[in-house]
């Protein structure tokens, strides 16, 4: 202010309005001692005069004193005097305080005492930290019910940012005999949207808005459930090879030699939280797996079946994330690997996959009531890599291997008659394919097609989405990059693509679909699905399940809480073909592509 070309660099004497004597006094001595006492009764009017006498240091200082002051019954009004004065990082701060503690923070007093205009923007915020949407709901009533008389002229411009059509029905019929809504049209107008939304479910897709779009804390998590682990090698003695194909599998390599051959599945367990963007990790499996199935059952992360690279695996095993253990769990009858898992009314469904030898069409249901394994229905073909979800009370098979090539055709099966029908076909067959569904569309999501005579395995970007009731499948938007094995999931209203396999290397990036907008992006929400920071990097495309949770990974499975549950998928070695290949008798056996 006084060594810069303004007009009071020039003047003599400046009336400066609105600054506190003490505060300039103190600033002025910082002048020329270079010391300043920051205590919580001068903290406000030290920093507003620093930032009017531009003393930036000051102002560092005293916002960092501010972020230390930090609680649920201070964090709004710091909020607003730190957007007053222009202090941008303390503003982000004390913005992002106020979203994590969210539930403390609307039980204290500076909550009831906001204007409106700053309440529209708390819940306009798809960042707060909150359990469900009924809980911002009973917040604004509380803060309406402070001053009912004026703040109810405000009730249906605010009713507006909760997202009433993910209330549950019941509460929507409690809301709708309110007294504060009764007489509002407008407010009867949002209920009725809402209702709507439940009582016709086949419109969704064309009923959609941003009162539609969940907050990032409801819906659940993203679990990444084992993996390809680049970082690590098993290393076998190749005696004898048989054929020219093998001998390019592993790079023409001499007829006796020592291959390593960087396979090995990670066994670390991490979840992807949407609301803060980071990826963390929860736990560690007791036995490496690849081409396993995930699903959640009962809260309850279930690993079932796979490889451990040696042999087939018939076993099963379950997590709980409450207590953090596992629990083993009565085997399957046949032993799986490549096998689609997904949970369906209740029981959990394994289908299909590949027992060491042979290609499976056999189909067995877990009931968790009587703890035990049941044989189905079959479907009618063989399939290996098959992705696996549920649309309609119905369990879905799509796409796979057969043993002598990759499919595309579809089956469903009806739990009431025990009997799987044929769907529409795919336009493209698809093995390893990440399936997921949305609004009552299925999409198959990449995958590779590798004929058995073919040695170079053709990846897929493309994406189709099939529709039940027309029975047809249709294209949409393609992904950025081909992944093979990719694991796929629904977390909130977006169907997110993690890991797989590009035809060179195994990934770890992520991608996200908007089924409203038909695009993909390399969403910052989404980011990469590990932190280099991390002990271990998995690469690879996994299985997914999202758990009001999640999943991911290629020889591994991916879940997101919401008790949505894809496949498990196919495990392709880096420029190669092979995709089933274990060690007996120390020699190394290959048996073509899954």
């Amino acid at each position: 202010m006084f060594t810069s070309d303004v007009r009071e660099a020039k003047q003599e004497e400046i009336k400066m309005e609105g600054v506190e004597p003490n505060a300039l006094w103190a600033l002025v001595q910082y002048s020329y001692t270079g010391r300043l006492e920051l205590k919580e009764d001068n903290i406000e009017s030290l920093l507003s005069t620093a930032c009017l006498l531009q003393q930036s240091q000051v102002v560092e200082a005293c916002c960092k004193f501010l972020m230390k002051q930090l609680h649920p019954s201070n964090c709004l009004g710091i909020r607003s005097f730190a957007d007053a004065q222009g202090c941008t990082d303390l503003h982000k701060v004390a913005h992002n305080y106020t979203m994590e503690h969210f539930m403390e923070v609307i039980r204290n007093q500076e909550f009831l005492l906001l204007p409106g205009a700053e309440i529209s923007k708390l819940l306009a915020s798809d960042d707060m930290n909150i359990p469900n949407e009924e809980t911002i709901l009973n917040a604004l009533l509380t803060w309406v019910r402070h001053d009912v008389e004026e703040r109810r002229k405000e009730l249906s411009k605010l009713l507006a940012y909760i997202r009433l059509p993910l209330l549950a029905p019941q509460f929507l019929a409690d809301m709708e005999n309110n007294a504060l809504f009764r007489d509002d049209i407008d407010c009867q107008k949002l209920i009725m949207e809402a209702m709507k939304y439940h009582l016709l479910p086949e419109r969704r897709p064309m009923l959609q808005s941003p009162r539609t779009k969940p907050r990032k804390s409801t819906v659940g998590m993203l679990f990444a459930v084992g993996g390809m682990d680049a970082t690590k090698g098993y290393t076998c003695e190749v005696k004898t090879i048989p054929s020219d194909y093998l001998l390019k599998l592993i790079k023409r390599m001499p007829r006796v030699c020592k291959a390593v051959i960087k396979a090995k599945g990670a066994t670390s367990i991490e979840k992807y939280d949407l609301r803060t963007n980071l990826w963390t990790p929860v736990a560690t499996m007791n036995g490496r797996r690849l081409q396993f199935g995930v699903a959640v059952l009962d809260d309850k992360l279930y690993v079932v079946g796979g490889r451990d690279g040696l042999k087939t695996l018939n076993s099963v095993e379950c997590y709980n994330p409450k207590t953090k253990t596992w629990s083993v769990m009565p085997p399957m009858s046949t032993h799986r690997h490549g096998l689609g898992v997904a949970v369906l009314e209740g029981p959990m469904y394994a289908v299909g996959g590949h027992d060491g030898w042979s290609y499976l069409n056999t189909v067995e249901r877990w009931d968790p009531q009587a703890r035990q394994w049941n044989f189905v229905a079959s479907i009618s073909n063989p399939r290996s890599t098959v992705g696996v979800a549920v649309l309609g009370g119905k369990l879905y098979a799509v796409g796979g291997r057969d043993g002598s090539s990759c499919l595309k055709s579809v089956e469903c099966f009806d739990p009431h008659t025990n009997k799987w029908t044929l769907c529409s076909q795919m336009s493209k067959r698809r093995g390893g394919v990440g399936v997921a569904t949305w609004n009552g569309f299925l999409y198959a999501i990449g995958g590779h097609d590798t004929p058995a005579t073919n040695l170079a395995s053709r990846l897929s970007d493309c994406v189709e989405r099939y529709d039940p009731k027309t029975d047809m499948w249709t294209s949409v938007a393609s992904m950025s990059i081909s992944r093979d094995a990719v694991g796929v999931c629904l977390l909130g209203d977006r169907l997110y693509a993690v890991g797989g396999y590009d035809g060179q290397s195994y990934l770890n990036n992520v991608e996200a679909y908007d089924p409203q907008t038909n695009e993909w992006t390399q969403d910052p929400d989404a980011a990469a699905i590990l932190d280099p920071g991390l002990e271990q990097e998995r690469k690879g495309g996994c299985p997914f399940v999202s758990w009001q949770s999640r999943g991911l990974c290629r020889h591994s499975e991916t879940i997101a809480y919401k008790l949505s549950v894809s496949s498990a998928q196919t495990f392709t070695f880096p420029k190669s073909n092979a995709a089933m290949t274990y060690v007996k008798d120390t020699r190394l056996y290959c048996e073509g592509v899954m």
